[in-house]
């Protein structure tokens, strides 16, 4: 990028160079230089926007986190409409990919970060817990439908599907594949998860 191009939100092309970054070599790749050479900007413009690298990858982490938390919140408000499968498909699909492969593979690589995102954001809001209880929250309503059975444990089940979520965003697949093996386990999740006995 020419120098003295402005750069609409320059805190976003940065995240989006680090995810890049990550999903070609890894979270341990990642330095000041090696994001701004990605992003196409001078290593300043970085440190104009965070007072180091660390505070750097705080704020993504807190940003991506809260991206994934915005794009859970309406699933709950679905109950009772279309099928349970297409609906969880589509919320947990709605983040891309390449988001959630930079954020699961970063914090796992840096677990301070986890504890830092929940300075933030609060506590269970780092990365997929938020859509982790959204899930959660939504099946309950299903199951108060009785669009699922009474017995099912909505607990467990939300924890399968983000899962398979999580898994899949981890492995080197396109996202095309990577979308058709999410909506198909989630469907068999959905149509065949064992009811609790007590």
């Amino acid at each position: 990028m020419p120098r003295g191009v402005p750069i609409a939100e320059p805190r976003q092309h940065l995240f989006a160079a680090a995810e890049r970054l990550i999903a070609a070599a890894g979270p341990g790749q990642l330095t000041s230089r090696a994001v701004t050479g990605e992003a196409g900007v001078a290593t300043g413009l970085l440190f104009a926007h965070f007072a180091n690298f660390d505070d750097f990858l705080v704020g993504y982490a807190v940003d991506r986190s809260f991206q994934i938390a915005g794009t859970a919140a309406g699933l709950p408000a679905r109950a009772g409409t279309g099928t349970i499968a297409a609906n969880l498909s589509a919320t947990i699909l709605a983040t891309p990919l390449i988001v959630l492969r930079g954020v699961t593979r970063l914090t796992a690589c840096r677990p301070v970060l986890a504890a830092q995102v929940e300075a933030v954001l609060g506590t269970g809001s780092t990365v997929l817990q938020s859509l982790e209880r959204a899930v959660v929250d939504y099946l309950n309503a299903e199951r108060q439908r009785g669009r699922l059975p009474a017995g099912v444990d909505t607990e467990a089940l939300a924890l399968a599907v983000v899962g398979v979520l999580h898994h899949v965003a981890l492995i080197d697949a396109t996202d095309e594949v990577a979308h058709a093996r999410i909506r198909h386990t989630v469907t068999a999740l959905v149509e065949s998860f064992p009811a609790v006995t007590s």
